[in-house]
């Protein structure tokens, strides 16, 4: 029997509970999955931790009428933590940490991307020589947990430690019903690596298909991973 994984958004979001840890796609809301996005405010849970690449955008970002991405989340207040590598586009972030409302950290980009793929992969860390012989190497990581150095064949490496979340909402271009999905264009970013690398993830997609009406081979994350997938996001302008 053919498995059927079409959710609403608000099924999508149920099972987050106030103080998760969540992961968003997206790189300043292009390919962020906005409709579940949505359905997380309109439950209205806080004190969230979100892994995402940025902060998305806040009202008014390039003529926006509305946040965009992880920008709607910290424009109700609904994060106590954001573990990003870029965040200078919302300064509601600078506000927040300011105030004391709010917790930043910064992880360098690729840094960041690799830690989550560690999870994803069930890696016990990554070696990087970024953050060598700088404050990085003393300082703790975004979990609190302490930083190794390492050296091989003469270099100093860092260890970076697995970045795992409770659910992980990422965006599709098209997906079919199990779950099997690719990104198009820009919107890849971060949502290949964070596919899998939560207890829970979740795919809002702007394009459904039936499993086999398709060929296989354009699927770029499979569907073993997707555990709901939420229909009709809005085609997004790359």
């Amino acid at each position: 029997m053919a498995i059927n994984k079409i959710i609403t958004a608000e099924e999508a979001v149920a099972g987050v509970k106030d103080g998760m840890t969540i992961m968003i796609g997206g790189f300043l809301g292009t390919g962020t999955p906005e409709c579940i996005i949505d359905a997380l405010v309109a439950k209205g849970v806080k004190d969230l931790t979100v892994i995402a690449n940025d902060g998305g955008l806040p009202v008014g970002a390039y003529d926006a009428k509305t946040a965009r991405g992880v920008g709607k989340l910290l424009e109700k207040g609904m994060i106590k933590h954001i573990i990003a590598s870029h965040v200078g586009m919302n300064p509601l972030i600078g506000d927040g940490m300011i105030a004391g409302t709010l917790e930043c950290t910064l992880v360098p980009q690729g840094t960041l991307a690799e830690k989550i793929r560690a999870a994803n992969y069930g890696l016990g860390g990554v070696l990087t020589p970024t953050g060598v012989s700088t404050p990085m190497e003393v300082e703790k990581d975004e979990l609190g947990r302490d930083k190794q150095v390492l050296e091989l064949n003469g270099r100093k490496y860092l260890l970076e430690m697995p970045l795992h979340a409770d659910y992980a909402f990422c965006r599709a271009s098209v997906a079919d019903t199990f779950g099997n999905f690719y990104c198009a264009k820009a919107t890849k970013n971060f949502n290949y690596v964070m596919a899998g690398a939560a207890d829970h993830t979740f795919i809002a997609t702007e394009k459904l298909v039936q499993v086999g009406d398709v060929d296989p081979d354009i699927w770029d994350v499979p569907g073993v991973v997707v555990e709901g997938i939420v229909e009709g996001e809005p085609v997004w302008q790359i």
